[in-house]
């Protein structure tokens, strides 16, 4: 199952598990810790006095009790001390010791705040980069929804030059656009250009009729065209799965796709995805342009220069920068676009 990136208040998230960064002492200090325990009611804080404390970097679980989720799994993340004294091993222990909890207790879905990001002083756009790796590695041999929650966007602390590339992309795609659109009329027969001249000038115009041309009859009837349609998007799909030599487990949790979605493309060759899956698809198969809107136009869809969610997509197809469709979604999220996956 996929990792999706919200804005949310982590504890009305309803899901099986939500994490709460603390101390070692398991005693509410501030922050989420304290707005968790807060909404979960006093039994928490009892529970807690009874796991005897943590160490930095593991993590222990409690029932959830007011919550509106099962598990409340408890992990202490490390002070920030300029990155020196271990203390990104030990943010990627708390992500994988509360991942492996929450299978070992069934979960299907957890959510996660990020770690050491308030004060604790971890910069927030390094915990984001551990929180994604660490999560995504784990997604890859295993089934579970995850909620990354980031309250604001200083957590997308976007490279320079990324950001730089990507906003000129943008500018020049938009620029493109604008040259062109004056080419783009429909095309007149040359015995309409007097009539289509005159809506131009002072006088009034006349009714213009535009008469449209009859198809040539080359003998195909509709049966034949039916016959001769091209594949649909689950076939195209699959043809492009098997060409970059993936199983289908790698194509779904490399495109940040649920099993579920992924069981109802391959169960119904008809079936018809939204924009934002097919192209989780096209990043998570690493498609080429071409590729990519042959595989949207299974689903009469292709990529636009007047859409900044496809100039974005593009942007990284074309630079070949794609290989984790995370990094795509931090810079989508930036953006302000929808982020890929299902």
């Amino acid at each position: 199952m996929p990792l999706k990136l919200i804005r949310q208040d982590i504890t009305q998230i309803k899901c099986d598990a939500i994490v709460n960064p603390t101390n070692e002492s398991l005693c509410p200090s501030g922050g989420t810790d304290a707005a968790i325990h807060r909404t979960a009611g006093p039994r928490l804080s009892e529970a807690c006095r009874k796991l005897g404390g943590v160490e930095i970097g593991e993590a222990k679980i409690t029932p959830a009790y007011a919550l509106p989720c099962k598990y409340v799994i408890h992990t202490a993340g490390p002070v920030w001390q300029g990155g020196a004294q271990n203390e990104q091993a030990l943010l990627e222990a708390c992500y994988t010791h509360a991942l492996e909890l929450a299978a070992q207790k069934k979960c299907k879905s957890i959510a996660f705040p990020l770690i050491s990001s308030g004060t604790y002083g971890y910069p927030k756009e390094q915990v984001l980069k551990v929180a994604m790796r660490v999560i995504g590695d784990f997604l890859l041999e295993n089934e579970m929804l995850v909620y990354l929650v980031v309250y604001d966007k200083t957590a997308y602390a976007l490279s320079e030059k990324l950001f730089a590339d990507v906003t000129a992309y943008i500018d020049d795609a938009y620029i493109d656009m604008c040259r062109m659109m004056p080419k783009q009329r429909v095309s007149v027969p040359p015995r309409m250009n007097s009539a289509l001249s005159r809506l131009d000038s002072s006088e009034e115009p006349e009714d213009v009729v535009f008469a449209c041309e009859q198809a040539p009859d080359n003998g195909a009837d509709l049966e034949e065209m039916l016959r001769s349609m091209d594949k649909g998007f689950a076939e195209t799909l699959f043809d492009y799965i098997d060409a970059k030599g993936l199983t289908d487990v790698e194509c779904y949790k490399r495109s940040n796709v649920d099993k579920k979605t992924f069981s109802k493309i391959k169960c119904n060759k008809n079936y018809k995805p939204s924009k934002v899956t097919a192209v989780s698809f096209a990043i998570g198969l690493r498609l080429n342009l071409e590729e990519t809107n042959h595989l949207l136009n299974t689903v009469g869809m292709s990529l636009s220069h007047s859409s900044k969610f496809d100039v974005i997509i593009e942007y990284f197809i074309v630079s070949g920068n794609y290989k984790n469709i995370f990094d795509v979604n931090e810079t989508l999220y930036h953006f302000d676009q929808v982020t890929l996956g299902v």
